[in-house]
């Protein structure tokens, strides 16, 4: 397998320069996750325009604290802005469910789950009720969402973690998971079980090629008998080991997936307490965990003194210091006073090398702060053509942190858009092509931890100054386009 990944990497170019970032906490208004048992988990950020100037905006929840939204004025400098008030919320995704160009949030509740419409100028109203959103009190803590080719609004699929009022919880007592299907005026409800305690969800296209619920399992609720779980969407069953998914049981905190070797097959990353597992896809449409030597499992903390296990949250790729190749972030930290878990926990960079390999620099790029990390999102705050970092804390303040990494390679954005109840084209799948090889991309919404973004699609060029980029739209139909570097693209159906 490693041979493989550097017989596919390798072509991407000499190593970028040291990535390192500067504190920006001090920018941020005063925010912190916190609250009891309930918010032990959750504590995600939802990161989108909200206002049209192309700079991305973030809206924080919480846990016993209101929900945020912070408008970014640029030059990172953000500000306070009116939103109705939501306490209880543990994550939070943006998503244009009714196809009017402005960013809506779904936002997850320990508690019935609220939807917010997005109105000009960053104003936001609660539709729960009227667009037949299903309420329930529920501790909701995963969600993700994709349209149907004959739909014109999306399906949305909740994660329900324990079910607080079962009298011989909380272990062995998950609550059910939902899928909302678009009928008439509002919404209907489709059980799917068994549930497991899920973390983290994500549809997406599998090793199959096949759009996929992808279910990530807390096993400190489930303990036994459960495991992780893919879900095939069109034929409505989960997946076994005859499927390629090998039945695997972990503490699932969060998803991130990504293309890492070119084939067009993402793999899948799955945090935990522990290990992070990365599973590589297979061309037979399986999955094949990583070699130990990749560097990524991360199970222990690199720094602080402490040798217990780690504990992995939020997860994502992305191109920090644009050389072409995906780094991969990880929000790290104790659950609470979790005595056999490390709490002098650093929160993970790592960089992908010229042989597929990762090496740690969270403590040399300056992010290897020892607080309990939950949600995140890797963006580009000042559109200067560098991914920036903002990471939620439980029970201490947010953390945003400036991309300054000198002598970065070349980059570009991609932004998707077409006609229809699906906007921004989630599902589709973008190739971007240069003379060190191919990226394969997918839009999507969903995985992460506790929230997740809507913003265009940040690729890393390396020494390449243009890119041939193909989209394949949610329908099939493909276009083809040659893009020049450090700029903004929006490519239109």
């Amino acid at each position: 397998m490693i041979r493989t990944i550097c017989a596919c990497l390798g072509i991407a170019g000499s190593a970028m320069a040291n990535p390192a970032f500067q504190d920006m906490s001090d920018r941020l208004p005063s925010h912190i996750y916190t609250g009891g048992w309930e918010h032990f988990v959750g504590g995600g950020v939802a990161l989108f325009d909200c206002d049209g100037d192309t700079l991305p905006d973030i809206f924080a929840v919480g846990g016993a604290n209101p929900a945020q939204l912070f408008r970014n004025r640029g030059n990172f400098e953000f500000a306070a802005s009116a939103v109705p008030e939501i306490t209880g919320a543990t994550g939070a995704y943006p998503i244009d469910m009714n196809a009017d160009g402005l960013m809506d949030l779904f936002v997850l509740r320990a508690g019935p789950n609220v939807v917010l419409q997005g109105r000009p100028d960053c104003q936001f109203e609660d539709v729960t009720s009227a667009w037949g959103i299903p309420t329930a009190d529920r501790w909701s803590t995963a969600f993700t969402a994709w349209w149907d080719a004959d739909q014109d609004r999306p399906m949305l699929a909740i994660g329900n973690y324990v079910d607080r009022a079962d009298p011989d919880g909380p272990f062995e007592a998950c609550d059910v998971n939902v899928i909302l299907h678009p009928e008439g005026t509002g919404y209907r409800e489709q059980t799917l079980t068994p549930a497991y305690c899920p973390l983290s969800i994500l549809a997406a296209k599998d090793a199959r090629g096949r759009q996929t619920l992808r279910i990530s399992n807390d096993r400190h609720y489930y303990v036994s008998g459960g495991y992780e779980q893919m879900w095939d969407i069109q034929e409505q069953r989960y997946l076994d080991e005859t499927d390629g998914w090998p039945q695997v049981s972990l503490w699932g905190m969060g998803i991130a997936t990504r293309d890492l070797n070119g084939d067009g097959r993402d793999e899948v990353m799955l945090t935990s307490m522990g290990d992070q597992l990365l599973q590589f896809a297979q061309p037979d449409g399986g999955y094949e965990s990583a070699p130990f030597s990749i560097g990524t499992y991360a199970q222990r903390p690199y720094t602080g003194g402490d040798g217990r296990p780690s504990t992995g949250w939020h997860a994502e790729f992305g191109d920090i210091d644009n050389d072409a190749r995906a780094d991969l972030f990880i929000a790290k930290g104790n659950v609470d006073q979790m005595p056999g878990m490390a709490t002098k926990d650093p929160n993970n960079l790592l960089m992908q090398q010229p042989d597929g390999t990762f090496k740690e620099a969270g403590l040399s790029a300056g992010i290897a702060t020892l607080k309990r990390s939950r949600g995140g999102g890797l963006a580009d705050f000042d559109q200067d053509g560098r991914l920036d970092l903002v990471v939620v804390n439980r029970r201490s303040a947010m953390e945003l942190y400036r991309n300054v990494t000198p002598q970065t390679g070349n980059w570009m954005q991609v932004d998707l858009a077409q006609p229809g109840g699906n906007p921004n084209a989630i599902g589709a799948v973008i190739e971007v092509e240069t003379p060190s090889g191919m990226q394969v991309l997918q839009k999507l919404i969903g995985g992460g931890h506790g929230g997740g973004q809507a913003l265009p699609l940040h690729v890393g060029l390396g020494s390449a100054t243009q890119a041939q980029v193909r989209v394949f739209w949610p329908d099939g139909s493909t276009r083809v386009v040659t893009l020049n570097v450090g700029t903004r693209h929006l490519i239109e159906k």
